[in-house]
């Protein structure tokens, strides 16, 4: 079992920047961690994700604008948010996975982020 974390969310104006991160309860050197997120009356979508090796990828409408990273020392991960639009506005989960290893998935409970003038 994995418990995940996440903490720094809030409110923003449009323009501005935000780091979420994630905590983990124990190593996740074997697991693909991620951020997704879910807006009101939408289905939950891939914002980024970031592989054992640090192979990153990122949902089409955050390219450029957000980055993923992983401390494996410190079982954490973050997601850097700049220029954030009031599109981004959702609840935010991180996710770690190792479906192909052993079919484990772990989510945490999500943090809020809302963009608004």
């Amino acid at each position: 079992q994995v418990q995940l974390v996440e903490s720094g969310g809030g409110l923003v104006q449009p323009g501005g920047s935000l780091r979420l991160s994630c905590t983990a309860s124990r190593t996740i050197v074997t697991f693909i961690m991620g951020w997704y997120r879910q807006a009101p009356e939408k289905q939950r979508e891939l914002v980024a994700r970031i592989t054992v090796g640090g192979t990153t990828t990122y949902g089409d409408a955050v390219k450029g604008r957000f980055t993923i990273s992983r401390d494996d020392d410190e079982n954490m991960v973050y997601l850097q948010m700049n220029n954030l639009e009031t599109d981004d506005t959702a609840i935010y989960y991180c996710n770690a996975e190792r479906r192909l290893l052993d079919g484990s998935e772990y989510w945490g409970q999500g943090t809020q982020v809302t963009v608004s003038s």
